[in-house]
């Protein structure tokens, strides 16, 4: 992992997002307001932030508008990442990812971790890419992790599950100096493999929109550790399940003991 045995800051700045025993990460992501609104379990977010925490999440993804409620909710163990790119769904272009704070910002808010998002195939790219560069040049100088969410997006793309697509966005912010990807799960385990074998930084999966079936997401969150990845950030799936809490303690079965997708579902939702 980049720098984390030589840069003390950044060592402690990972373990406070991470799991502390296996080293991999739940995510929960709670930035959608910017672009959608306050809705799909949203309305109320110190009551989600405080579910993420009690179910095991490893940290919170917010906008720093936000941090006063992380801060209320006083989260025992979730960590902090303030996410500092966003657009609007309504927007003549939403895949348009543009710079909304800055890294000192988001340290003076708290932050653990900041995280900017890139669209590769957007018309916007290299305004993306650029962008992506600045933010790691400002974390590595103040030993914070840079997360980039990264996919596969835009007129040209096709398919943005194509493990082939997704390992290429993959490596290209691993060169721009991501410490963690988020990235989309490609459907199957073997297929995925192809996407962490194409960097040397943990690779975590996007949750995705809302699944008819929880075992969906807990699936994914299955065949992405089974590849190598290093867990998952789930939102939608998560915030917008009719028992947040519970949702993230079965995420956190499967991703930090192992517990099969079916009985997780079976232990903490009852289905």
């Amino acid at each position: 992992m980049r720098g984390v045995l030589s840069d003390p800051g950044l060592s402690i700045r990972f373990r406070r997002i991470c799991h502390r025993e296996t080293g991999r990460f739940l995510i929960i992501p709670m930035d959608h307001g910017i672009t959608v609104g306050a809705k799909g379990g949203l309305e109320d977010l110190g009551t989600r932030i405080m579910d993420a925490d009690r179910g095991g999440a490893t940290a919170v993804v917010l906008h720093k508008g936000e941090a006063a409620r992380y801060a209320a909710a006083a989260p025992a163990r979730a960590g902090l990442i303030i996410h500092i790119s966003g657009s609007i769904d309504k927007a003549p272009d939403p895949n348009r990812k543009v710079l909304v704070s800055t890294v000192d910002e988001a340290l003076r808010f708290g932050a653990d971790c900041v995280s900017v998002h890139v669209n590769i195939g957007a018309d916007t790219t290299a305004e993306m890419i650029s962008d992506c560069g600045a933010v790691a040049r400002e974390c590595h100088a103040r030993s914070v992790p840079l997360l980039v969410m990264v996919y596969p997006r835009g007129p040209a793309i096709k398919d943005q599950f194509e493990p082939s697509l997704v390992a290429h966005c993959a490596r290209a912010v691993e060169e721009l100096g991501a410490d963690i990807v988020k990235t989309n799960y490609t459907g199957d385990t073997d297929s995925f493999r192809e996407v962490v074998r194409s960097v040397s930084v943990p690779v975590i999966t996007a949750g995705g929109p809302p699944a008819s079936s929880p075992l969906a997401p807990l699936e994914a969150a299955a065949g992405t550790v089974a590849a190598g990845g290093a867990g998952v950030a789930c939102g939608r799936n998560v915030f917008g399940h009719k028992r947040p809490e519970a949702m993230t303690r079965a995420m956190a079965a499967v991703i930090f003991e192992g517990v099969a997708p079916e009985e997780a579902a079976r232990r903490h939702l009852g289905v």
